[in-house]
């Protein structure tokens, strides 16, 4: 089966990359490389440097590659930034699906496994969350995120492309040979960033926001490991190509992490006394994000074998103890 990953040089899209090859199928990536590492990419895959806006040359390697199934990674991802740019999230995350799905009709590809988010569901009336539960984004990515969902449902409508969105929580990890990880040029994520403040020595960590409706006043997430997050991926695309039907999967494990719990936990893996210090509020960011994930687990079949967040952390350490300058690329 043929499967084009875009954004397959980013953080997740090269785990989708390597573990979908390693399950038999024959991948191709699709990614600008804007944010993406050349590196990062497994080698046995064919790859192409191209904008997903562009439609007719994305059109013409589904034709010519013979594609099966898209999965899509390529969304801007930074709620921060979205705040602070939501033109340039409309733009990349809406126009890019729009593109996207124009690309799939005209090479009539009928299989779409998307990366979604929970930021789709804002402020959640109440924890864990659940698929059924409204949504109600409070900052642009989220936005983004779930109009980009509900263009698949208009696009299975009328064009009878078929997707599935994974709603995912935190994703954290990194491969277990430490061979892949994460790096972003611009890094907002907790678990990265505290682990180059153990590394540093002499860096100070700052949580953002202490104030918070939650245990410690820090915010609350859910992690999933990523290549835990990679096995429903896969899980959801065979499910949509036995079904042919639509839907959706939140993919976490109903556990709710606190900023300061996380740093206290990398404390005990890296055997480093960190110090932090508290900065303001980031916009958009929710009090506390837990998913219910039992649709995926029952439907799906989906089984998660890192759910302790030692070893999540600990596999992060391992790429960054290799990595210490990312890719370097």
């Amino acid at each position: 089966m043929n499967i084009l990953v875009i954004g397959g040089a980013g953080y997740i899209g090269s785990h989708a990359v390597r573990k979908l090859l390693d399950s038999g199928y024959h991948v191709v990536v699709l990614d600008n490389l804007i944010t993406g590492h050349r590196k990062a990419i497994d080698p046995r895959a064919k790859f192409y440097q191209v904008d997903l806006l562009n439609t007719f040359l994305v059109s013409k390697i589904l034709r010519n590659e013979k594609i099966d199934a898209v999965m899509h990674f390529a969304a801007y991802s930074l709620v921060s930034e979205s705040v602070q740019k939501p033109l340039l999230y409309y733009q990349n995350n809406i126009t890019g699906m729009i593109s996207l799905l124009n690309a799939m009709n005209d090479a009539k590809v009928k299989y779409l496994i998307f990366s979604s988010s929970a930021a789709t569901y804002g402020i959640p009336e109440k924890l864990p969350i659940t698929e059924e539960a409204p949504l109600k984004p409070i900052n642009p990515y989220g936005e983004t995120k779930m109009m980009m969902e509900k263009m698949m449902l208009w696009a299975d409508k009328a064009n009878n492309i078929k997707s599935i969105a994974l709603r995912y929580f935190n994703v954290a990890g990194a491969t277990s040979d430490g061979t892949i990880g994460e790096d972003h040029r611009t890094e907002s994520h907790l678990i990265p960033n505290i682990l180059k403040c153990a590394d540093s020595h002499d860096k100070i960590f700052t949580i953002y926001g202490n104030d918070y409706q939650t245990i410690d006043g820090t915010n609350v997430r859910d992690y999933v490991e990523v290549e835990d997050l990679i096995d429903a991926h896969i899980l959801a695309l065979k499910h949509l190509i036995k079904t042919n039907l639509s839907d959706v999967f939140n993919l976490g494990t109903t556990h709710g992490y606190s900023n300061l719990e996380i740093l206290e936990c990398a404390k005990r893996i890296t055997a480093t006394d960190i110090p932090y210090k508290f900065g303001p509020r980031r916009g958009g960011d929710p009090d506390s994000l837990v998913a219910d994930s039992t649709k995926a687990r029952t439907i799906l079949g989906w089984q998660p074998k890192h759910e302790n967040i030692d070893n999540i952390i600990a596999s992060a350490w391992k790429w960054h103890q290799k990595h210490p300058n990312g890719y370097e690329d």
